[in-house]
């Protein structure tokens, strides 16, 4: 018993080694994959268009995402060493509870929505979204850290960290006020600068724009949906472990 015991321990020791271990490395990998694109990667004069400078590298919600995997892959780290990965701990650290929510709400339905809108579109038309001569000044490897990893490691996290989504009108609530704050801004760069920051817009009429801003929106809170779903089945045994714990404590608080 005491064998199997110092296996276990030995076991679970190695596996959160490996997740903190994969934390750095994508903290890192975006960090570093930000500072390249705003230190190295500048488009010649003939590529820019005019008003295209205001608001500089944070108008695409590419470079959005990209800060916010950022952050929450530090803040993933952050909780390895100061939080906790327990299923059910007797106290929840703020850390942790930053970390849930900021999956649910932000991390895994931004990337997706992210990474198959740019992929579906460089698949229909790509000067509609990455036109062919960003090759020359956007190297490859930074265009699948921006647009293919963040899938591949949001995947990746759902699968090895195990969290409790939050209720579904919190986390909904916190990623519209995000999706909302990045249409407001993209209206504010039409208004100021003169341009849409992407070319699909520039052929759209107005009645075709709110579609395609309602089914942005829409498609959005569906991979928030999805991640629940995808979250809840990855977990399933420890969520029942956790609501037995949880309905055991409260049963003996009422007693």
């Amino acid at each position: 018993m005491a064998k199997n015991k110092t296996n276990d321990g030995y076991q679970r020791g190695v596996y959160g080694a490996l997740c903190t271990l994969m934390h750095f490395i994508v903290a890192v990998q975006f960090t570093y994959g930000i500072y390249y694109d705003f230190k190295y990667v500048h488009f010649p004069p003939e590529m820019r268009r005019p008003g295209g400078e205001f608001g500089g590298k944070l108008k695409f919600l590419t470079v959005w995402d990209a800060i916010l995997q950022a952050i929450y892959f530090t803040v993933c780290l952050l909780n390895d060493f100061i939080g906790t990965n327990e299923i059910a701990p007797k106290r929840m650290p703020l850390i942790r509870k930053v970390k849930d929510y900021m999956l649910a709400a932000f991390a895994f339905p931004v990337a997706l929505n992210v990474g198959v809108t740019f992929w579906t579109l460089m698949a229909i038309d790509r000067e509609l979204v990455f036109p062919k001569a960003l090759d020359a000044v956007f190297p490859g490897w930074l265009n699948h850290v921006m647009h293919t990893n963040i899938c591949i490691f949001m995947v990746l996290e759902i699968c090895t960290s195990f969290r409790q989504y939050p209720s579904r009108k919190a986390g909904l609530t916190g990623l519209s006020i995000f999706m909302t704050a990045y249409l407001v801004w993209l209206h504010i760069i039409r208004h100021f600068g003169g341009i849409w920051v992407y070319p699909v817009l520039d052929v759209l009429n107005l009645p075709q724009r709110i579609v395609f801003f309602a089914v942005s929106l829409g498609f959005s809170v569906g991979l928030y949906l999805l991640g629940e779903v995808f979250n809840n089945m990855i977990w399933t045994k420890e969520l029942k472990q956790l609501k037995a714990t949880t309905s055991g404590g409260a049963s003996k608080k009422t007693k």
